[in-house]
């Protein structure tokens, strides 16, 4: 297939962003008086955005109106913390400096506010990445196909020219959602097991970020 585009998630894709996220869950769990969580259950929880982030962590039964407190004050802290040990993985520069050296057009769409992938994306890959897609209004978060969509559009290319890039089951279904092939990565927040579980068997599944190179040769 002669692709054109390449699209990627960012948390556990691009960049390596638990600790901040575990750090700022804990923050406001210690501010409202509720358990701090394990860096590995923090892990198995996101990927769908914040508000279920916390409703996979926060005590069954909660109120609305408290529910929605420690939402809000979970993601303004974590708006203010989202780069203090958060980082690219290891050898995703290189591979997206080769990706733009052999032509292709790059997005990441994430489940992350607007804001913050836009900051993220400006101060690790703003010479690669030329679409930088979140939560916003009038976009369906992934897995449906409405943010990819709207890379896609922003890109100037066909969903046939396009790749996705992702590394949880979010990721997958957002891939099969918009009708695009799936590169499943296994250095993020989930294992091959995991994505075999919801039908990511005709994926390609990479253990290091240059090996996409190949794939797309």
């Amino acid at each position: 297939m002669n692709y054109k585009a390449v699209i990627f998630d960012m948390d556990g894709t691009v960049l390596n962003t638990i600790e901040d996220l575990t750090d700022s869950v804990n923050y406001i769990m210690r501010k409202f008086d509720l358990p701090e969580k394990t860096l590995d259950k923090v892990k198995h929880s996101v990927g769908s955005g914040a508000a279920v982030l916390m409703e996979r962590i926060l005590p069954e039964g909660m109120d609305k109106e408290r529910f929605n407190e420690i939402l809000e004050a979970y993601k303004a802290y974590y708006f203010d913390h989202c780069n203090i040990k958060t980082g690219p993985y290891k050898h995703i520069p290189e591979l997206l400096a080769e990706l733009k050296k052999r032509g292709y057009k790059m997005a990441i769409v994430s489940n992350k506010s607007m804001g913050a992938v836009k900051e993220l994306r400006d101060l690790y890959f703003k010479d690669y990445v030329d679409v930088a897609i979140g939560v916003a209004e009038g976009l369906e978060r992934k897995p449906a196909p409405d943010e990819c969509l709207e890379a896609i559009k922003q890109l100037g290319v066909s969903k046939e020219e396009c790749i996705y890039v992702g590394d949880s089951e979010i990721d997958h279904l957002t891939a099969v959602n918009t009708g695009l092939k799936c590169i499943s990565c296994l250095w993020g927040f989930r294992t091959k097991e995991e994505l075999l579980k919801v039908g990511a068997g005709d994926n390609y599944f990479v253990n290091d970020p240059l090996e996409i190179l190949e794939i797309l040769k």
